[in-house]
């Protein structure tokens, strides 16, 4: 017989209001940190994933049924992928462009502000990280809402974030379904959304 290994409240209005709000605030902080800094967080998270591996897959094979053999193979990939990201946080840089009469012009890379992630149950934690990954070394803060039927490994993430030094509220976790993603989707403050799902879902 199955068993309750967690339970999960729908979010709502004010609490989807409310994650977006606390990573508004943590961004202010991470935005400002240098590409280094972020790398360094991106990288311990990245050595602590990997730390846990077996533990993560087995509670990724309890959240979402695949097996224990796929599940090492997605936090492997998972751990790759915060470490790439990491490399890339470090050396991003604008560009210097030579123009007519010896002026000049330059551009800059800036990040956005609250990013929105939507997640599939397929490959939870795995398309966390792939949504996350690239969004923190750009400077940006992240609300991800999982999957309704896969809630549980992405919370880890999260915990595991702010023990790599992520600032309180950077990755803010929200769970819910349709409705919750439409709150997510609808709000003023969020600057870009990453949505894995259906076509009719996305087209939306």
């Amino acid at each position: 017989p199955g068993r309750v290994i967690a339970t999960f409240a729908c979010s709502g209005e004010k609490e989807v209001n409310e994650a977006i709000q606390s990573a508004k605030t943590a961004f202010k902080e991470w935005s400002q940190r240098s590409g280094m800094e972020r790398s360094r967080v991106l990288l311990e998270a990245a050595r602590i994933i990997r730390e846990r591996s077996e533990e993560l897959a087995t509670t990724e094979t309890i959240n979402n049924g695949k097996s224990i053999i796929e599940a090492r193979v997605d936090i492997d990939i998972s751990w790759q992928t915060l470490e790439y990201y990491a490399g890339l946080a470090g050396s991003m840089a604008g560009q210097h462009v030579q123009l007519p009469g010896g002026s000049f012009a330059y551009t800059r890379r800036e990040p956005l502000g609250v990013c929105v992630g939507i997640g599939a149950w397929n490959y939870p934690f795995q398309i966390a990280c792939w949504k996350c990954a690239p969004a923190l070394a750009c400077g940006n803060a992240m609300v991800y809402k999982p999957s309704p039927f896969t809630p549980v490994t992405v919370v880890l993430l999260a915990e595991i974030l702010k023990e790599a030094g992520a600032p309180a509220g950077l990755f803010n976790v929200v769970q819910g379904g349709a409705a919750t993603g439409e709150l997510l989707c609808k709000h003023p403050d969020v600057a870009k959304i990453s949505f894995t799902g259906s076509v009719p879902t996305g087209s939306k």
